[in-house]
């Protein structure tokens, strides 16, 4: 097993350099395109507007029968395919129309988006490579570019091959989508509002949450407020752990012991959460008025719950104090047993985050400054959706240094030199996703999740290297209520960024709503049994991590 184990550690090693420094350092922008103009819509690309997903992959699959191989048609059919989370017949859907047509830019960058909605990020970095050098003005190649650039944490790149997607083709619906939320406030508002004017492929699901949002920022235009900042002179802290008893089993969960204006509050460390979230009785003993709307999703089978979100005067964390925060208050108790709240660490991201489980403390640190800047400007507690990495712009640069590696305020990953040992993962909004060797064979994507009690795995990923059995009595339940339908996968090896753990019985559930949400495939949730043996540093302005394991301090694997 050693040598199959290191081997895996190579794999992977391999595969998060490739997926970096196989994307371009800078598009092809000097290349002059046309504007796509888009025909009139068919019966088939109408129904798929009006996210009559089924309907629309029955016509484009007659009109494949008429003109098979057709880049367009075969574009269509894959995408009301991906709508119904049906991804091997995508995927076949790509390989028939390529095998009669091999060298279309179109459909190459077509697989490129396939493999990154099947979870091999690295694998889909190589095609959009090879597809723009094919043809530099498809738009959609530069869409698939500038959302491989997003999870790699290269947010200024991210940007510049947004722009150009969206200058070549700005009523292409995915590509608008994200362009609206590069906007100003008052833009995203009168963008968003022409945007539902009419369907766009969205469904009632989506439909909802983009309801949910023009209603936000109206309320954001309507009440401003300020933003979340440090008002206390410390920049860095040390926490030491609260354990709280989250089961009828009596499994430990570790938190912290919070101030939410004034009021104690028990909050559970979970990687796997957004934000800072709390109980609507927490929410009324810190008298926290609701501002807004909002809806939450996590593991569980019932629906996505609605809550709201406030704004705390004040959040004290061990010895640093934040005020003018936004927090996001859950109606129901649902996930949230034996605690108030959940406390993502996303909202640390202003920091170099140390969760060392073995010795029962977290610490928060500065992070180190980018080329050129004299130092990082002072951290806040990243509470809202309108502060994060990817949207928001930092204090101006100081220098040319910095100008040639921001645009918009926004920054590529900086990997300094004290922070080489690091492993760069992908990111999605809050979820951290590492690619984990199982069983030294298949590489999957896998969440860091601190709030998940075991390391979990799909039923699928699972079948690919061990057995399945049925529930063996483990409870799993989160935010969005309980897991119905509970397995069990007979022993695995997860290798991940120079760790490996071997796993019996390990909890396998339905990650399919996960994602959907993440726009991946999500092979599962490393998990407590996992993470609490490991010393954990995170970077979340740079997308990169470090697990630091030490056999003396009392653990074993």
């Amino acid at each position: 097993m050693a040598g199959r184990v290191s081997l895996a550690r190579a794999i992977l090693r391999n595969m998060l350099l490739s997926a970096v420094l196989c994307l371009p350092g800078k598009s092809l922008f000097a290349v002059s395109c046309s504007v796509v103009k888009h025909p009139a819509p068919s019966l088939a690309d109408m129904a798929l507007l009006g996210a009559e997903y089924e309907q629309a992959a029955v016509l484009y699959r007659g009109g494949l029968r008429s003109h098979p191989g057709d880049a367009e048609l075969t574009m269509g059919l894959v995408h009301a395919l991906l709508h119904q989370q049906k991804l091997q017949e995508a995927v076949d859907a790509v390989k028939a129309s390529l095998a009669i047509d091999p060298n279309s830019a179109a459909l190459i960058t077509l697989r490129g988006e396939v493999e990154l909605r099947q979870g091999m990020p690295w694998i889909a970095a190589q095609t959009a490579v090879e597809s723009a050098r094919l043809d530099p003005c498809n738009p959609r190649t530069h869409l698939l570019l500038a959302d491989l650039d997003h999870i790699n944490s290269l947010f200024a790149t991210s940007r510049k091959e947004l722009e150009v997607a969206h200058q070549l083709d700005p009523e292409d619906p995915e590509i608008r989508r994200e362009w609206i939320h590069t906007l100003t406030l008052q833009e995203r508002i009168a963008e968003t509002e022409a945007y539902l004017a009419a369907p766009r492929g969205d469904d009632e699901e989506d439909l909802f949450r983009w309801r949910l949002y023009l209603a936000n920022l109206k309320k954001m235009a309507a009440e401003p407020h300020k933003a979340c900042h440090l008002v206390s002179p410390a920049a860095s802290t040390e926490i030491p752990f609260a354990v709280f008893m989250r089961d009828p089993r009596h499994i430990a969960a570790f938190g912290l012991e919070a101030k939410l204006n004034g009021r104690s509050a028990r909050l559970e460390i979970d990687t796997g959460a957004d934000g800072l979230v709390v109980s609507h009785s927490a929410a009324e003993h810190a008298h926290l008025k609701s501002f807004s709307q909002t809806q939450m999703t996590g593991v569980g089978d019932q629906a996505d719950k609605l809550g709201y979100t406030a704004y705390a005067d004040s959040i004290r964390i061990g010895n640093l104090e934040f005020q003018d925060c936004t927090v996001r208050v859950l109606d129901s108790k649902s996930g949230l047993d034996e605690v108030d709240g959940l406390i993502g660490m996303d909202v640390f991201s202003h920091f170099l985050v140390t969760l060392d489980y073995p010795m029962r403390k977290l610490l928060l640190g500065p992070l180190p400054p980018r080329p050129g800047e004299a130092a990082v400007a002072a951290p806040s507690l990243k509470t809202s959706d309108e502060d994060r990495d990817d949207t928001v712009a930092p204090a101006p640069a100081q220098n040319a240094a910095v100008q040639k590696t921001s645009a918009h305020g926004l920054y590529d990953r900086y990997v300094a030199p004290e922070m080489k040992s690091y492993t760069p993962v992908y990111r999605v909004g809050h979820l951290l996703m590492l690619p984990a060797a199982l069983n030294g064979q298949k590489v999957r994507l896998f969440v860091l999740d601190t709030g998940a009690m075991a390391t979990t795995i799909s039923p699928e990923a699972a079948r690919e290297v061990t057995k399945v059995r049925s529930s063996f009595g483990f409870n799993v339940k989160g935010i969005n209520g309980k897991v119905e339908n509970v397995y069990a996968a007979d022993e695995v090896t997860f290798t991940f960024a120079h760790i490996s753990h071997k796993v019996q019985s390990v909890v396998s559930i339905d990650t399919s709503r996960i994602s959907k949400d993440a726009g991946m495939e999500i092979s599962g949730f490393l998990g407590a049994n996992t993470l609490d043996q490991l010393t954990i540093h995170i970077d979340y302005r740079d997308g990169l991590v470090k697990f630091d394991y030490d056999p003396n301090r009392g653990y074993r694997y």
